[in-house]
Parts: structure tokens; C-alpha cells; sequence
């Protein structure tokens, strides 16, 4: 999948079928000239439906086809035959998607497991044949029910994703280097700032066929959550990581003071955020001496678990996927 085909956010019309109308019909047959009413109900409108699909990380293919509309259901008829109920459209969507009210932002559904099934616009029911009219005094209704209509409006889609580690970073400190060495992801990798414009998952292979998706989320700067950079429209994608990994490049000017900003940024975005578990991996620590990583030390703040690593020299691999397991099956 390449960036351009990440979509996280979409609007789409739906319109659901209106009910069928219910049948005026007297009975009829040889012999018998007043048989009394027999008109059938209506069939239901068709409902528009989302659906929950685990093979889908994007909202790219609604992105073409944006208006969804469903039959009327069927009239009804003699015999007190029921109209036939139109056929439900079904809208795949992946897993974490929320569904907003258009118009107010309200948040409507949320889609977190497959085949989850969400009735966004039900379907109209059906009018009720003239049969159901018939009393003592009106023994030969001529009238029956018209089928309810059915409901229409604009929705808005995001896709929050769903990955057991969030990646965050500032830009070029390595986390598309990383999420490339440690999953089979191919992000785009370049040494320029906002190489990555969408976010990239990956599923890290640990020991004894185990696994964990990790999600590469485009840099944060400081005041990300303010609208500045790439980072604001994508930090709602770490809302749903268990654990959250802290990406600081070791020729940074200072680990702490980096640390702050990003921690900051997350905070202003959603203080929920501060509860998750963090870790925090040095990267490009080929660049250092025993030395100088003792020095770097004094940086990191005690409380914090930490490990220096080395995407292209591949050295801390394995101890991140280590400490990562443990925290995210603690």
C-alpha cells in the first residue's frame, strides 16, 4: 500500500430505501363475489450497513464512490402477500472506524471488530395491506398504508488505527528506518523532515511465530497539537496503542528536553494519552562510544525504560522487541 492510497478520512451520502406500500385488494374467486379484503403489507426498505473488514487499513476505496442509496421495498398484493424487503447495501470499512453526524461532528458508531455490523440508515417499514383496516362497521376497507420513508444524510468517516505500538517521533529520527528493519513495511525512507506523510503499520515478527503491529505516525513538531507540521492530523492514530514508543535520534541536542515536547504535544492533543505505557529507544546509537552513552544517560529521565538501538547497524533490536512484548502482555 503506498501513502497516496491512504485515506483516513471521508465523507459519504447514504440513503436508505423507503418502505413499500401496503395493498388495496378484495378477495375474488369463483363462486365467491365478496370475500372481504386481502391486501398484503409492504416489504422493508433497504438498509445501508457498515461493516467491520480486518483486511482493510484504509478508507481508499470509498474514496471514488461516496453516495450509497438502497431500493424501495416491494408493494404488497392479493392473498395477503407480503412485499419483498429490498436488498441491504453493505459498506466495508476497516477496523477503527467512527462514524460522525455530518453535520453536528456528533459520534455516532464505533467499528473495532470484524464483521461488526452497524445499521447506519434503516431501512423504511413497510405499509400494512387494507386487511389489517377491516372492522365490525367497515367491513371493506379501500384503503391501506403507505410504506415509511426512509433515512438520508452525509457522514463522516476517520480511521483511528489499530496497532499494539505507536511510534513517535520527530521527523527523520528514524522511525520509517525502523518500522522498515524490524516488520516487512517498505515506508518511504529518505534523509529530509516529513518523509512520511502517511502512517505506515507493520507486523513485527517475535519469537515462536508471536506478533505485534507496530504503527509508524507521521512527525510531530512542537505545536502539533495547534495545527503546525504533518503531526495534528494523524496523533488521533495513537489513541489506540497499548504502548507508545518514543523515538529520539542520540545526535539530538538534548533527550530530555525532546522527550518534554513530544510527551507535551500528546498532552494537549489528549491527556488519556500520558496513561499509556511508554518506552523510549535511542536510535543511531552506532554513533556512540560507551562514553558518550553514559553521558546521554544523565538525559533520560529515571522512570523512564529506555533502550539504545541501531536501525541500520541492527544492534538493540532485539531487546526493543523484548521490552516491548513484556509491556504490551504485562
Amino acid at each position: 500500500m503506498t501513502e497516496g492510497n491512504f485515506v483516513d478520512y471521508i465523507k459519504i451520502w447514504a440513503s436508505s430505501g423507503n418502505g413499500g406500500k401496503g395493498s388495496v385488494h378484495l378477495h375474488r374467486e369463483k363462486y365467491i363475489t365478496k370475500g372481504g379484503p386481502d391486501g398484503g403489507d409492504g416489504g422493508r426498505g433497504g438498509h445501508i450497513i457498515l461493516r467491520g473488514d480486518k483486511n482493510l487499513w484504509t478508507l481508499f476505496h470509498l474514496k471514488f464512490k461516496k453516495h450509497f442509496r438502497a431500493e424501495q421495498g416491494g408493494g404488497g398484493s392479493k392473498s395477503k402477500s407480503t412485499g419483498k424487503d429490498a436488498e441491504d447495501i453493505y459498506v466495508d470499512v476497516p477496523l477503527g472506524t467512527i462514524i460522525r453526524d455530518g453535520e453536528t461532528q456528533e459520534i455516532l458508531y464505533e467499528i473495532t471488530n470484524h464483521q461488526q455490523e452497524i445499521i447506519l440508515c434503516e431501512g423504511g417499514k413497510g405499509g400494512r395491506g387494507n386487511w389489517h383496516f377491516k372492522t365490525s362497521t367497515n367491513q371493506t376497507p379501500r384503503y391501506a398504508q403507505p410504506g415509511i420513508e426512509g433515512v438520508e444524510g452525509w457522514f463522516q468517516l476517520e480511521l483511528k488505527l489499530l496497532a499494539d505500538v505507536g511510534l513517535v517521533g520527530f521527523p527523520n529520527a528514524g522511525k520509517s528506518t525502523l518500522l522498515s528493519v524490524v516488520t516487512s513495511a517498505k515506508p518511504k525512507i529518505a534523509d529530509y523532515e516529513f518523509t512520511t506523510l502517511k502512517p505506515n503499520l507493520g507486523i513485527v515478527e517475535y519469537r515462536d511465530y508471536k506478533s505485534f503491529v507496530m504503527a509508524d505516525i507521521p512527525g510531530i513538531i512542537e505545536g502539533a497539537a495547534e495545527g503546525k507540521g504533518l503531526g495534528h492530523r494523524f496523533l488521533r492514530h495513537i489513541e489506540r496503542n497499548s504502548t507508545l514508543l518514543f523515538l529520539i535520534s542520540a545526535d539530538g541536542k538534548n533527550i530530555q528536553d525532546e522527550y518534554n515536547i513530544l510527551l507535551n504535544e500528546l498532552k494537549k492533543h489528549n491527556p488519556e494519552l500520558l496513561d499509556k505505557d511508554r518506552l523510549l529507544a535511542i536510535s543511531k546509537s552506532d554513533l556512540l562510544d560507551d562514553e558518550l552513552k553514559q553521558e546521554l544517560l544523565q538525559e533520560i529521565p529515571k522512570d523512564l525504560p529506555h533502550v539504545f538501538i541501531s536501525s541500520m547497524a541492527q544492534t538493540g533490536l532485539t531487546e526493543l522487541k523484548d521490552k516491548l512484548w513484556d509491556m504490551l502482555n504485562d
